[in-house]
């Protein structure tokens, strides 16, 4: 859909992103034309990392290793699956990790679905809910301002389950940034050390894009004008502000 691929074209650039923008829908169904993941995974998050190369649909079953992404995203569980996200929620309140009055807290997809649909923004053949961004600090830095512009808050951070960043996206239509865990940073290898997830509900992906050109634009030339002024003060100046949009001008 070119409509996507222009809405994929715009925070690549303007972000310079090293792994592509990965869109994410769930359904009840496979589309027309769309292909069926072949075996398992480890992890759901780890779909992610391959939808930034290729679309593909998994089953509710395909995510069954992971019973914590499977209940942020409402998938249709097995009696089994059930019995193995009590049991990774017993071993969490042990561990003082996701405590019992912590589970109400994590965001959950409201309906329940039966197929995950992933790839790369730019070639999906299906609407997204949410898109996926792999990002670095100063690539957040851009984000939040753009995103808070077009929601008119800040994106909350989030911790564990990196997954719920996509359930917290459609719940709020805002944007929302994951530092991602434990288990996120086991099983997708983009998920560096330097590396976060910030979340973009589908339904504003214009309105980000548009900010996120311009803001990415303000920060490189401001970056420029910080840089300069502190060279020229460094070295026993005092420049006004209008001379160091001169300095600017004249480095240009």
């Amino acid at each position: 859909m070119q409509h996507f691929a222009s809405h994929a074209a715009s925070p690549t650039e303007s972000l310079d992103l090293r792994t592509a923008p990965v869109a994410i829908a769930v359904s009840d169904g496979v589309p027309e034309g769309m292909a069926l993941r072949s075996g398992e995974a480890p992890a759901g998050c780890s779909f992610w990392q391959d939808a930034a190369r290729s679309v593909f649909a998994a089953s509710a079953a395909q995510h069954g290793h992971c019973a914590v992404g499977m209940y942020t995203h409402n998938l249709v569980r097995t009696p089994a699956e059930d019995a193995e996200l009590g049991t990774a929620l017993r071993v969490f309140a042990e561990l003082d990790y996701v405590r019992a009055e912590d589970v109400a807290k994590i965001p959950v997809l409201p309906k329940a679905s039966k197929f995950v649909l992933y790839g790369p923004l730019a070639d999906v053949p299906f609407v997204p809910e949410v898109v996926l961004l792999f990002v670095r600090p100063s690539q957040i830095l851009v984000l939040t301002e753009a995103t808070e512009s077009v929601d008119g808050r800040v994106a909350p951070a989030m911790g564990r389950p990196a997954c719920a960043v996509v359930p917290q996206a459609v719940l709020s239509g805002g944007a929302a940034l994951s530092l991602g865990c434990c288990g996120a940073r086991a099983y997708v290898d983009v998920l560096a050390d330097d590396t976060a997830l910030f979340a973009l509900p589908a339904a504003r992906l214009e309105a980000y894009a548009t900010r996120l050109a311009q803001l990415a634009k303000a920060n490189t030339v401001l970056g420029q004008f910080h840089k300069l002024r502190r060279q020229h003060i460094e070295a026993g100046e005092s420049p006004t502000i209008a001379e160091s949009l001169g300095h600017l001008q004249s480095a240009g």
